[in-house]
């Protein structure tokens, strides 16, 4: 059973979707400005194509995955990082709720 954030290069499908996504970054942000926005947990293209452009590329969370097909490369390095990352994810989860109470 995996747990965190799966790692880039992951291929997922999501609920209420016929294609499916290579997740290509993590905690990523929608704000373009550099403004506080939503934090999403991934950011994913289209698989197989790949990077098309910015207009395809897509950002979800975990909650909406349906399937894995393929869990990304993970190594040392990625296992440290994947460490860091889902602390900060759970810093900002935590942030998000104060801020909303």
């Amino acid at each position: 059973m995996l747990t965190g954030l799966l790692p880039i290069g992951s291929v997922v499908l999501l609920k209420n979707s016929t294609k499916r996504l290579m997740i290509i970054g993590l905690c990523q942000s929608e704000s373009q400005d550099g403004e506080n926005g939503k934090i999403w947990d991934y950011a994913g293209c289209l698989y197989p194509e790949g990077y098309i452009s910015a207009d395809r590329t897509f950002l979800f969370d975990e909650n909406q995955i349906e399937k894995i097909y393929a869990v990304g490369y993970q190594d040392e390095e990625q296992f440290a990082f994947k460490s860091q990352i889902d602390a900060v994810r759970e810093e900002l989860r935590n942030q998000a709720s104060e801020d909303s109470e």
